[in-house]
């Protein structure tokens, strides 16, 4: 079980990590209040959910609550580089979500309703699913590099 959690909080040996953590976790974490609480302009839990169940995420109070959630909280693990792998992996899927069932048939363009703002999201989510949080992490405090390899 160690091994597992150690290669989950592995990371990176780079500080340029947190240029890309520090935004991305900022706009996931305000597009998921904008869901879950209606900061920002957004329409809160239940207004996201019936325009989810609208467009056939049904039921539609319960996938606005796992997407406002998973970029809420998923938002804030990437700024602080916590559990940074699971995390963008579970925004690289919310992502995936969002293309296929909102924006693809929009094209490729934001203009247009597309999915360009989404890819771009997906792409970065993937990343540090990839290679982690960096030396700037929680993750890094908590499973340090072992001397095989720094």
């Amino acid at each position: 079980m160690e091994t597992i959690v150690k290669r989950i909080l592995s990371t990176s040996n780079t500080y340029a990590d947190l240029l890309l953590r520090l935004p991305l976790g900022l706009i996931f974490a305000a597009h998921g209040a904008q869901k879950l609480f209606g900061w920002f302009g957004g329409y809160g839990l239940s207004g996201t959910g019936q325009w989810m169940a609208s467009i056939g995420l049904s039921p539609g109070m319960l996938m606005a609550a796992l997407a406002g959630s998973a970029e809420f909280f998923g938002g804030l693990a990437l700024i602080i580089g916590f559990a940074l792998r699971p995390a963008a992996a579970i925004l690289a899927f919310t992502m995936v979500v969002a293309i296929v069932s909102v924006h693809i048939e929009n094209g490729l363009f934001m203009r247009d309703g597309g999915y360009e703002f989404g890819l771009s999201l997906l792409a970065a989510s993937l990343y540090l699913a990839v290679v982690g949080g960096g030396k700037l992490s929680v993750d890094r405090i908590l499973s340090p590099p072992t001397a095989a390899s720094r």
